[in-house]
């Protein structure tokens, strides 16, 4: 399965692991099915390092700015040691620690290999086109709390059943 999120800056299409991390890939996936990311910010962008995404467009108290899973709560990390944080494009859930995993994800501009068993690897970006927009988020100015200067975010997601279909 795949996603391609239409970014203010442009396309990422992310194949999505649903075999190795299944709670984490039904979270993501009906998270984009039912619109949920649609207008959210690209909220923090560390050159380097990872750009930071997921949380709600208009946070209420049902649904703060950190987001939340489909199941209203957090969930438990699935951490598997053949998925790491080994190259450009990867993507993981961001967390607050274990367990805590709601709608927030990232996606590494490099290897971070000090994320390994602390974040939950469900994805990668593919096609030449996603790593040009990586390209384009990570040359983007930020300011000293590695927030993007200008207002960058998630327009729509599309859903693919082929991870190699357009």
């Amino acid at each position: 399965m795949s996603v391609t999120l239409h970014t203010t800056q442009g396309d990422l299409k992310i194949e999505v692991f649903c075999e190795s991390v299944p709670k984490t890939a039904e979270n993501f996936l009906a998270l984009c099915a039912s619109n949920y990311y649609d207008q959210s910010p690209i909220h923090r962008l560390i050159p380097g390092f990872m750009a930071q995404t997921g949380g709600p467009a208009n946070p209420t108290p049902d649904n703060p700015k950190g987001g939340r899973s489909i199941w209203g709560g957090t969930f438990e990390d699935e951490i598997r040691p053949a998925l790491k944080h080994n190259a450009r494009g990867i993507v993981s859930m961001a967390n607050k620690g274990p367990a805590t995993n709601g709608s927030q994800f990232f996606i590494i501009f490099d290897k971070a290999p000090h994320l390994d068993g602390l974040n939950t690897v469900f994805g990668k970006l593919i096609g030449d086109d996603s790593l040009v927009t990586l390209a384009k988020l990570e040359a983007l100015e930020v300011d000293k709390k590695n927030r993007p200067k200008e207002k960058v975010f998630i327009e729509r997601v599309a859903m693919h059943a082929n991870p190699l279909a357009g």
